[in-house]
């Protein structure tokens, strides 16, 4: 999915995808990303790809993987 990361609280994140649509996420230990990238990646309004998982008895979908989309 791609998108611009909109809000963001520790491992946790909102991004809004091409379609206007707002998802919630929660980053996975074992993606290659630190909270505090994050929070850079949302300062900057900067479109990014992200692979994730649907998570079981939460709200947010589990991201596995985040890039810069081009």
């Amino acid at each position: 999915m791609a998108g611009t990361v909109t809000i963001v609280q520790e491992s946790r994140f909102q991004m809004t995808d091409t379609d206007g649509v707002s998802h919630l996420f929660i980053l996975s230990p074992m993606a290659a990303l630190e909270p505090a990238q994050l929070r850079a990646l949302q300062r900057q309004q900067a479109k990014v790809r992200v692979s994730y998982t649907a998570a079981a008895n939460v709200i947010g979908n589990t991201v596995t993987a985040i890039s810069l989309d081009a």
